[in-house]
């Protein structure tokens, strides 16, 4: 299982979300940086992935209104995807 950890008080701006996440999940060069795509590629891995999301207050102090509904592609994903686990520390 691929395991990658998100630091929310390391991530000011949702480009920067969306570049960290293509990059370590590999997704398609079409990603579209934005939540629709994010929950599209989410939605259709193939492999076992889990995402530690740590200082999760931050990620949402930072990113705002951005950061919460984020937070909830990533829980709608994993709803759809038994391969994605979410984790909150």
């Amino acid at each position: 299982m691929q395991v990658q950890i998100l630091y929310g008080s390391s991530i000011t701006s949702k480009e920067q979300l969306h570049e960290l996440l293509a990059e370590r999940l590999a997704f398609p060069s079409y990603y579209g940086h934005n939540l629709d795509a994010l929950h599209d590629c989410l939605s259709e891995l193939s492999q076992p992935v889990q995402l530690i999301i740590c200082e999760k207050d931050a990620l949402c102090a930072n990113l705002g209104d951005y950061g919460s509904k984020f937070l909830l592609v990533l829980q709608d994903s994993a709803d759809e995807n038994e391969l994605l686990q979410i984790e909150y520390r």
